[in-house]
């Protein structure tokens, strides 16, 4: 006969758990009140799938599948305005972040409307790790040449031109002062089990 002890040690982590265990320090998950301000407070929110406080309730629903398909942690734009507005304090950039990596560990990501964004994240690590910041251009031209060929036309004559002209965007990337030392630093947050 088991002890509810040896029931609780057996028992698989329900999805809520799993998410804040994959958070790091205490995501306050929990703590939401179901109040919209996220929602109301994120600039990308007209082209989210879900709001933040409809994902919360999926994953306490236990909605795996649903909110690792959802595009919302994708077009999260890591502004942190949310945070900074939440009267629960709720770590939601953090747990947006969180999500990514765990559609990327299942694989589910791909059934979003935002599948090609693992990628541009990726173009754009790639760009951090070798230069120290990003590469507005080359990241822009990258993903739109492989993923919308026409857009990158539209974008070069509409926005690009426009901050080449008032020197906005550069033609070549430029490595950041001290690279090697942002290079340890992110190895070492690697070693360390951090998503970079």
């Amino acid at each position: 006969m088991l002890t509810d002890s040896t029931a609780d040690r057996a028992r698989a982590p329900t999805f809520l758990e799993e998410v804040i265990a994959q958070t790091p320090g205490d995501p306050r998950l929990e703590m939401c009140i179901q109040c919209g301000t996220c929602g109301g407070s994120c600039p990308s929110g007209p082209d989210m799938d879900y709001t933040p406080r409809a994902l919360f309730a999926m994953i306490k629903a236990g909605m795996k599948d649903a909110v690792l398909r959802s595009n919302t942690p994708w077009f999260c734009v890591s502004c942190y305005y949310c945070m900074v507005r939440c009267p629960q304090e709720v770590h939601i950039t953090d747990l947006m972040y969180t999500l990514k990596r765990m559609a990327v560990q299942e694989g589910l990501y791909h059934e979003s409307s935002a599948s090609t964004a693992p990628e541009f994240s990726g173009t754009f690590i790639d760009y951090v790790e070798n230069y120290g910041r990003s590469f507005e251009l080359g990241l822009a031209t990258r993903y739109h040449l492989r993923h919308n060929p026409m857009g990158a036309v539209k974008m070069a004559t509409s926005l690009g031109l426009g901050m080449l002209r008032k020197g906005r965007m550069d033609l070549n990337p430029k490595r950041i002062k001290g690279i090697k030392q942002l290079q340890a630093i992110l190895e070492k947050a690697k070693a360390l089990g951090g998503a970079v």
